[in-house]
């Protein structure tokens, strides 16, 4: 199934997508307005996991970051309910940290909530670490966010961070 995912740039065509698995991950989704600026935005970069479902190719998953001057931010990441715990964050997270590699990116940060450890896991695959924490960063319930940070480095053929 894992490599049946294929990996690509973000389209308009693929925001109606976006939008339901992103109402469906989170408590404030985003609206099309925002998916649609990013996509304009010279300094984002948007990538969408698909799988070929028989009637083309279906979105399942998405990551938007910002890259400016030597950082990369994670804006969000969000993959279909259906879909998760199959590697496919993991598999969009690596291929954003390749790209910032290649684009001589030093740094990537972003925030998540305190109570999203299945989030938190993943990015210390990556050598994400707590850098600090914006105090009722999440408006809808005043939740706390965690700051994480990690160094881009070259990544491993499994997309984790190698040691040393």
């Amino acid at each position: 199934m894992e490599s049946d995912v294929i990996i690509e740039a973000m389209i308009p065509e693929d925001i109606p997508a976006v939008l339901d698995i992103d109402a469906d991950s989170f408590r404030v989704p985003w609206t099309p307005g925002l998916f649609e600026q990013e996509l304009r935005c010279d300094f984002s970069r948007n990538l969408v996991a698909r799988i070929d479902g028989g009637r083309g190719r279906t979105v399942i998953g998405y990551i938007v970051c910002w890259l400016v001057a030597e950082e990369m931010h994670i804006q969000t990441l969000a993959v279909r309910r259906d879909m998760r715990r199959r590697g496919i964050a993991s598999r969009l997270v690596a291929e954003m940290m390749r790209f910032a590699h290649r684009a001589h990116v030093f740094e990537a940060s972003l925030e998540v909530r305190r109570s999203n450890l299945a989030a938190r896991e993943l990015y210390e695959k990556f050598g994400f670490r707590v850098k600090g924490v914006r105090p009722a960063y999440y408006s809808d319930v005043g939740e706390d966010a965690l700051i994480m940070a990690a160094d881009v480095t070259p990544l491993s053929e499994t997309g984790e961070q190698r040691s040393g």
